[in-house]
């Protein structure tokens, strides 16, 4: 894994010096990515510099470092990522003639471009990747992401001058860079707790979505062609559905994972697995240990003074499984001790607090090894999260109602007193839901509204938090998935397109390269995603369980009372931390004479506050949301100005952006 950067600056064609202290400032900018070497390569007559850190994971001598030029002096290569079938690739006809210099990714990856041209060569990779490739002879740069969004890369045409890197803070060393908040990327941060693609916080920055190449020529020209798109896999598996009995499914499907698992433990550096116990990354820690290359070590980290804690649900699987295991047991004070450095790994802000134990475990893992396999898009995939159970009641009780029923429902269910009905629940303990009043406020809510409305509300925080910038565009609602999607493939779409990508894969890599630890997604396998949407709904949920056929996996090497129990994910208790540990860094967060830099209005901010901190209400996530915000505001952006509303062209989930995903 490593990081890269780049720009294309007419200004400084004929200035070598010049080009190259630019890239290299901006490649330092991002060093944590790749501490084991940097490298620049400059065509100082056009303007064009490339840059690159690295982490060294395969061939760790010379013949790996980065930019890379293909043997025949056209196509110039700074890549951040691993590519799994190398060694295919390697024995193919197209690049016979080569006479290959290492054992490099990279070396095959731009010869391959070189011998079979840049699309018909990234489709035939299996990996994940976000690369710069530039064309010397067509004077072309082309930008380039893998199929789910795994590695990110930002890029930028502002003045007859481009700027592309793997994080903004890359970007922010030019100065011709836009440094403008983007009032509507601010809008969809606020409802949904992160930035969607393509656009970024500042306005002028994109990024380059999943299964995308951007390609830019030197006279400003922009296409952009997507190679790989979800839309043709769903739509694939539903004209090819699979069709077999559990036994076969089970055999097909296990074949595959042990495959990818197998494939993404190539290395030349030590390798393990995170491991929660959970059924996701037990499933890969197993079938590490079921590949036979070697001993495996997983990492674990526990929270026992918090409130919640799965590190002996992981000690028990891991003592089971064989694997060498690790575990941090991590304090309040631990915990806390990383607040303040989330918004300078997060350059663009992002409401997941889930962030911190992430960046904890990366920590203790990065100490024993270079290379970490997670159990990332197993519940996008297989429909793990409880809101796609919500969704099916819903779609099945409340759905066939007429509209006018469920209308007259709501009202009679919002007007009954929350307060009461939550002092009812706890008076009769396990006999009802406990805070029953907020469940039945919660339901009022939604009777009226159709499935997609329904989703936008489980995956939104706007609408407990109210108004918090003015004359902000309301961020859009899904759209853009293929019609005839039933409500759960529907959900599971969208999750896969906006969620993933922008929210779980970006806090993960940033998490991760902090500390300079590479993580792969082995779930995440491309063949894997498109086996998932062959399989009829009855091996994705059954009688109620989740992720059938995953567990049915699982269920092969680990006993199933190691693993069955509640879905508790990796949160953290944010609602009692801000009350205590953490009130004083967010009242000055809050303070008046600071707050929002003109973009979030303070009042509403101080009342949810108010509310939190009497107990009258957890308004735990939307006050992260908030405080998030307002933390990498003051960290990147206290020089910035706001972007107007009007003038923005950055949108949340928009139907144009899912709808144009060919385009």
């Amino acid at each position: 894994m490593c990081g890269i950067a780049g720009l294309i600056d007419p200004s400084l064609a004929a200035q070598p010096e010049a080009l190259q202290r630019s890239a290299r400032d901006m490649a330092n900018a991002i060093a944590h990515r790749g501490p084991d070497g940097e490298g620049v390569w400059i065509d100082a007559a056009i303007g064009v510099a490339m840059s690159h850190r690295r982490l060294a994971i395969i061939d760790l001598s010379e013949a790996g470092a980065q930019p890379m030029m293909s043997a025949d002096g056209r196509w110039v290569v700074s890549y951040n990522g691993e590519i799994y079938n190398t060694e295919e690739i390697r024995r193919e006809p197209s690049v016979a003639w080569v006479k290959w210099r290492g054992h490099s990714d990279t070396e095959v990856l731009v010869e391959s471009v070189a011998s079979k041209g840049i699309t018909a060569a990234i489709k035939s990779l299996n990996g994940m990747y976000a690369m710069a490739l530039w064309d010397r002879r067509e004077r072309v740069l082309h930008l380039v992401r893998d199929r789910l969004g795994i590695k990110p890369l930002f890029f930028t045409f502002h003045g007859g001058k481009i700027a592309f890197g793997s994080e903004i803070k890359a970007l922010l060393r030019l100065g011709f860079v836009p440094r403008e908040i983007d009032a509507a990327a601010v809008s969809s941060y606020l409802k949904f707790g992160y930035v969607p693609g393509p656009g970024a916080i500042l306005g002028g920055i994109e990024k380059v979505m999943p299964g995308e190449i951007v390609s830019i020529g030197v006279n400003g020209r922009i296409s952009r062609s997507r190679y790989w798109r979800l839309e043709d896999a769903v739509a694939q598996g539903f004209e090819a559905p699979l069709e077999v009995g559990d036994r076969e499914a089970i055999e097909t499907f296990s074949s595959l994972l042990a495959d990818a698992v197998s494939r993404q433990m190539i290395s030349d550096v030590p390798l393990g697995a995170f491991l929660s116990g959970g059924i996701d990354s037990s499933s890969i820690a197993a079938l590490m240990m079921a590949a036979g290359k070697g001993p495996v070590r997983t990492f674990s980290i526990g929270f026992p003074d918090l409130g919640f804690d799965e590190s002996a649900y992981a000690a028990r699987v891991a003592r089971h499984i064989g694997s060498v295991h690790s575990e941090l047991v991590v304090t309040a004070a631990d915990a806390l001790a990383t607040v303040p450095l989330v918004p300078e790994m997060y350059d663009e802000p992002l409401a997941d607090s889930s962030q911190i134990p992430t960046f904890l475990v990366s920590k203790l893992t990065r100490s024993h090894v270079t290379v970490a396999l997670s159990g990332d898009g197993g519940d996008e995939l297989f429909a793990g999260y409880d809101r796609y159970k919500i969704l099916t009641r819903f779609s099945r009780y409340a759905g066939p109602m007429p509209i006018r029923f469920r209308v007259a429902a709501g009202a009679i269910l919002g007007a009954l007193p929350p307060a009461i009905l939550n002092h009812l629940s706890h008076l009769l303990g396990g006999m009802v839901p406990q805070r029953l009043g907020d469940k039945v406020r919660n339901l009022s809510c939604v009777m009226s509204l159709d499935p997609d409305g329904v989703y936008t509300r489980l995956v939104s925080l706007v609408p407990d938090v109210g108004l918090h910038i003015a004359d902000r565009e309301d961020p859009p609602g899904p759209g853009g998935a293929p019609p005839g999607l039933g409500v759960l493939d529907r959900a599971r779409f969208l999750d896969t397109v906006t969620y993933l990508p922008d929210d779980i894969l970006q806090k993960v890599d940033r998490a991760s390269m902090a500390v300079a630890l590479e993580a792969r997604p082995p779930l995440l396998d491309h063949r894997i995603v498109e086996f998932a949407w062959r399989l009829p709904p009855r091996f994705l949920v059954r009688n109620g369980e989740t992720k059938w056929l995953l567990r049915r996996v699982l269920d092969r090497f680990v006993p199933r009372h190691l693993v069955e129990r509640p879905k508790m994910g990796f949160s953290v208790p944010i609602g009692e931390w801000l009350r205590v540990p953490l009130r004083d860094w967010a009242e000055d967060l809050f303070a008046p004479a600071r707050y929002g830099g003109g973009i979030l209005d303070v009042k509403p901010a101080q009342e949810i506050w108010r509310k939190h901190i009497s107990g009258e209400k957890n308004y735990g996530p939307q006050l992260w949301t908030l405080l998030s915000f307002e933390a990498w505001r003051r960290q990147w952006a206290e020089q910035m100005q706001r972007r107007p509303a009007q003038a923005s062209n950055a949108m949340a989930i928009p139907s144009g952006r899912l709808g144009n995903a060919g385009s």
